[in-house]
């Protein structure tokens, strides 16, 4: 769990860099930019499983359509500051998928345990509650393609 804090800080670390190398190439383009700083906003205040849950899935939508509006711009292509964003991001998106696996792994073994004799009766005697699974849409599901080639 720890790799995911990790990883979801440096994703919300690495927006606000993102969006102002952006804001100048991309002057006509703020409703994208203001639903990006709103989705990460959201989801550094989201409290509780479900509600971050929900929030890091727009997230991740709003960041999708970020770099489909990024392909628009050619000049954002010889950009290096903007690729080497890139490839972090691309990194970190990678980090958060597999702590979300792993996370989703261990909770499903959690649940599991809880239903199945003998540890369903201490599961009973003890209130232990379903774990939620970090489930993502199907169009988040896959790593954000970050190409600015056409």
């Amino acid at each position: 769990m720890e790799t995911d804090r990790c990883a979801v800080k440096r994703r919300h670390d690495l927006i606000p860099n993102l969006l102002e190398l952006l804001k100048g190439y991309m002057k006509f383009e703020k409703e994208t930019l203001t639903r990006v700083i709103e989705a990460r906003a959201k989801a550094t205040q989201a409290a509780g499983i479900k509600e971050r849950i929900k929030a890091e899935s727009q997230l991740t939508d709003s960041l999708l359509k970020l770099f489909a509006v990024v392909e628009n711009y050619p000049e954002l292509k010889s950009s290096k500051s903007l690729l080497d964003l890139q490839e972090e991001v691309r990194t970190t998106e990678n980090q958060i998928a597999f702590a979300r696996q792993f996370y989703n792994d261990i909770s499903t073994k959690y649940n599991i345990y809880q239903r199945v004799f003998p540890s369903s009766i201490v599961a009973k005697i003890f209130g232990f509650r379903e774990a939620v699974l970090f489930e993502t849409e199907n169009e988040t599901r896959k790593v954000p393609s970050l190409k600015l080639t056409l």
